[in-house]
């Protein structure tokens, strides 16, 4: 029993000193972890109101950064989207993209950020942003060998991209271009036929025309030297207009087998094929500078591509592969995505998918009205593009550029269709706008705004003032072929313009519009979307180039679109 009260106090020592021991490494533990708790609360956010650092556009700079250092690029794309249009443009000015752009495709979820809010503020002047350094180095990335997942992470950011910057598509598309063209320029130099029509090398055959040429040369200067000697030293007068009235029979016939005898000798059907050859040397050239001058633009885009050490047409293929999947991911041109467009579509989902309640669905009335305004597109290619075409014919300055004239009329229909679109839209932007409606908002009362400006522009399509768009247009066009003055004072150019403007504004703004489909690849026929001019090669179904535009509606095709083969 004496024991006991030792043993307890021996016990309650002993918990005494493990309670000390656990209390001291609890406060070791919390020390250490509050430096990192620090460090993840520097690098993971702002406090949850989150407007603490989004006045100072140094503040916001500095936030990005460190988030984009710890690839933390959703938490920098939600900093993104609360700025307002100051602090947005001076972070932009500032922001370096060259580091944002070395880790694509993990860092497209910032860019698209950045693009979105700019598609959304709308602010004038448009900031200064290297959307095209950003293109090239998506056509980079899918030049190369990727990872399947590539598609699906960087589809929203070329969207986003192309909505900020319509007129990407037309760089990628005139790129892509000069691509195939320099890959099809490989091919011409192959082998050529000579006078009997064998195939032989050009410089074999060049050699072979032009000693066929000094022969015939030296036997016409001897002859010319036999001449000569009667007709060196004549008398002028002997050739006066009274004495040529006075030759006789005999000396008619001698001077007539003479030039005969040059004649014969110089005007061979073998001699004539000299020229064709010069023109098949100038083409490889030609062929050959396109190449060295787009290899030169691959190497610009992307210094690691190795050029000495692959082949041309491989090179160029890849990149014009990549050009035409940017081009695809973009989405259609004549529709382009936008925030009220997706706001619509979020509210119809939400109301259920009711019908009548966006306004744009298709009664027997606009089916009726879609059938006059496709007859009216297809007199618009029949009659009025044919008057332009007569037109065009009759400028000097175009006599011999028969292609150019199709693609004047070509640009100026597609050009319609582009600009009245984006006409629509800035009109009900702008009445957002002017009654302080806020530019992203899905609100009912928002988007029964925006039904109600579409339904004015809708019933007054036959009156609504088109004179901007016809301009833009016309000088559009003028501004490219600066070297044709000529097209300037043609009447009938002009009325071609308003007739596409006025159909193209009517078709725009219908409840279920109509737009162009603008795949204007020169690939193979395909007989649901094309047909074939009538003046074309029917044993080739290769497109050599398109002459009118296909028209859609609900992506289906109400109007092929024309196409020489």
């Amino acid at each position: 029993m004496s024991m006991e009260p030792k043993l307890l106090k021996q016990l309650l020592l002993k918990n005494h000193q493990d309670a000390i021991y656990q209390n001291q490494n609890q406060n070791q533990c919390q020390s250490l972890c509050l430096p990192m708790a620090d460090s993840r609360e520097r690098i993971r956010g702002p406090s949850r109101d989150g407007r603490e650092f989004l006045t100072s556009p140094r503040q916001v700079l500095r936030r990005l950064m460190l988030l984009s250092e710890g690839r933390q690029y959703r938490e920098a794309a939600g900093v993104v989207g609360r700025l307002g249009p100051s602090v947005l443009h001076s972070v932009i000015a500032e922001l370096p993209i060259d580091l944002l752009l070395e880790h694509l495709p993990h860092s497209a979820y910032l860019l698209e950020s950045f693009y979105t809010r700019l598609t959304t503020l709308n602010s004038t002047p448009k900031p200064d942003v290297p959307s095209e350094t950003v293109v090239w180095q998506l056509v980079r990335l899918f030049a190369n060998p990727h990872e399947p997942g590539l598609r699906q992470r960087c589809s929203k950011l070329m969207q986003a991209l192309a909505q900020y910057e319509p007129g990407l598509r037309q760089v990628l598309r005139e790129r892509r271009r000069s691509f195939d063209n320099a890959v099809q320029g490989l091919g011409v130099h192959g082998l050529t036929t000579d006078a009997s029509g064998q195939l032989i090398s050009l410089h074999v055959a060049l050699k072979a025309e032009l000693q066929r040429h000094v022969d015939t040369y030296k036997m016409a200067i001897h002859k010319l030297e036999e001449l000569s000697m009667v007709t060196s030293n004549q008398d002028p007068a002997h050739s006066s207009h009274q004495r040529l009235l006075a030759i006789n029979y005999g000396d008619i016939q001698q001077r007539l087998i003479d030039n005969k005898t040059l004649l014969t000798m110089l005007d061979k059907p073998a001699l004539k094929q000299l020229h064709t050859l010069v023109e098949n040397l100038s083409t490889r050239v030609e062929n050959d500078k396109e190449v060295l001058s787009c290899v030169g633009q691959v190497k610009r885009l992307d210094a690691q591509a190795h050029i000495e050490k692959r082949p041309a047409a491989g090179l160029l293929m890849n990149f014009s592969r990549g050009c035409e999947v940017v081009l695809h991911m973009m989405g259609p041109e004549s529709v382009p995505p936008s925030p009220l467009a997706a706001s619509k579509a979020t509210a119809a989902g939400s109301a259920g998918g009711s019908s009548c309640s966006d306004g744009y669905h298709s009664d027997d009335s606009a089916s009726e009205d879609g059938s006059e305004l496709v007859s009216h597109y297809r007199n618009l290619y029949i009659e009025n593009r044919a008057d332009a075409l007569e037109a065009l014919d009759s400028l000097p300055q175009l006599k011999h550029v028969h292609s150019l004239k199709a693609k004047i009329l070509f640009s100026m229909i597609v050009l319609s269709f582009r600009l009245c679109h984006g006409m629509r839209e800035r009109k009900v932007l702008e009445v957002r706008r002017v009654l302080n409606c806020a530019l992203d908002s899905s609100s009912e009362t928002a988007l029964a705004l925006d039904r109600s400006v579409r339904h004015h522009l809708h019933e007054t399509t036959e009156t609504f003032p088109l004179g901007e768009i016809e301009r833009s247009v016309f000088n559009q066009v003028l501004s490219t072929l600066h070297e044709y003055p000529c097209l300037e004072s043609c009447p009938p150019l002009t009325h071609f313009v308003s007739a596409c403007v006025r159909l193209a504004w009517r078709m725009i703004n219908q409840k279920a519009p109509y737009y162009l489909d603008t795949d204007f690849n020169l690939g193979f026929l395909r007989p649901e979307k094309h047909e074939r001019h009538p003046q074309s090669d029917r044993r080739s179904d290769l497109i050599k180039a398109f002459l009118w535009p296909a028209l859609m509606q609900n992506n289906q095709c109400a109007f092929k679109a024309v196409v020489a083969t």
